[in-house]
């Protein structure tokens, strides 16, 4: 899990340095990384995206750099919002760095408000503070600020990026605030932001759980609008919109929309897959895909295919009054005997947080890595 290195190294940082700052500032840390993680559990952006970890880290380096007191640094840069003086680059970097409250987090965006007054026509290639702030909105469950901060007519233009709008909508959508994340997708659009694969599987995933018609048609505007403008829709997005073309009833489009998508071969298109086809009323076809997945010659170490509960009883259901009935019972006989029905819902694979890959492809790098010379076997000098 995100972060359970760092609640292990802290100590240790502590023991070295012995501050009473850092120690006020891991306190923060462990209390509102780890409520974070029950009160707004993730659902859809990999650690890749959100990446926790690192931005506590770097909070961490800069309290053990920062000369003076946190309170000192606040109250000079409360001076000169109230003063009306400029607020440089690096002095609202090092404000929302150190940010470790609510409270914390209404005076940074005062200081953005100030610093956006003087900066809003900021060259290409500026350093961005909307990563970093809604970061921290992320780390101490502020969904309702992260919303009213990305709609304010008064920092529009300091948010151009994907990436703030991404963390906002998945700690609102988290959060239940459905209607909020609706919100700022369609701000995102009014705003000029471009969407990227993360944008459309939160909107089709924030559509979906409102489950209304209106929603539903939003979800087939955007895939419609995506597909025009060549974007890259991920996989995952494409599943959510065939589960709710299916939750809708509308089989025809979610079949057309499941023929767009090229790799089938992973657990959440094949529970779809079988569900589509059972809802099509193609029962022999529902039943070849099972018998495949019942008959796999995989290895031993590799889990053969399993489906959800709900698919099962959506399938039996339907081929109830059919003459495929005793064959679907046997068949679903011989899949729970094999281990291969789970008593998981579709919502619960179509919500699973994506594995990040940035974590294991370091270690491998770090693991492949020679310390020492072939030819001489001395040691490598360090870069």
């Amino acid at each position: 899990m995100a972060l359970r290195g760092l609640r292990c190294c802290i100590p240790f940082v502590l023991r070295q340095h012995n501050s009473p700052r850092l120690a006020v500032l891991f306190a923060a840390v462990k209390l509102n990384c780890f409520t974070c993680r029950i009160e707004a559990r993730r659902y859809l952006l990999s650690e890749d995206v959100v990446r926790l970890e690192d931005f506590q880290k770097k909070k961490l380096a800069v309290a053990q750099q920062v000369s003076g007191s946190k309170g000192h640094i606040f109250n000079a840069l409360n001076q000169k919002i109230r003063t009306n003086q400029l607020i440089l680059k690096d002095e609202l970097k090092l404000l929302l760095l150190l940010c470790q409250s609510p409270e914390d987090m209404v005076m940074a965006r005062n200081a953005i408000y100030r610093y956006h007054e003087e900066n809003c026509n900021m060259a290409f290639g500026e350093f961005r503070f909307g990563p970093v702030f809604m970061r921290l909105c992320y780390e101490l469950g502020l969904a309702d600020l992260a919303l009213t901060t990305l709609t304010d007519q008064r920092l529009k233009g300091f948010f151009p990026d994907c990436t703030s709008f991404n963390l906002a909508i998945d700690l609102l959508f988290s959060k239940g605030h459905l209607e909020g994340a609706l919100k700022l997708i369609w701000e995102m659009k009014a705003q000029g932001v471009a969407f990227n694969k993360d944008t459309f599987t939160l909107a089709f995933a924030t559509c979906y759980k409102l489950n209304t018609p209106k929603s539903y048609q939003i979800c087939l505007a955007l895939l419609e609008e995506g597909q025009t403008k060549v974007s890259f829709i991920p996989r995952h997005a494409y599943c959510i919109a065939v589960a709710f073309a299916l939750k809708q009833d509308d089989v025809e489009r979610a079949q057309a929309i499941y023929s767009q998508i090229m790799n089938t071969d992973s657990r959440l298109c094949q529970n779809l897959r079988v569900l589509l086809l059972a809802m099509a009323g193609s029962m022999k076809d529902a039943v070849s895909v099972l018998t495949t997945a019942l008959l796999s010659d995989s290895l031993v170490f590799v889990k053969k295919p399993d489906f959800c509960q709900e698919v099962i009883d959506v399938l039996r259901e339907r081929s109830e009054d059919g003459p495929l009935r005793v064959q679907v019972e046997h068949l679903v006989k011989q899949l729970q005997q094999a281990g291969q029905v789970n008593p998981q819902r579709l919502d619960h694979l179509l919500y699973h947080t994506p594995t990040g890959k940035r974590k294991l492809l370091s270690f491998l790098k770090e693991g492949n890595r020679r310390t020492s010379s072939r030819r001489t076997l001395r040691p490598l000098l360090s870069e």
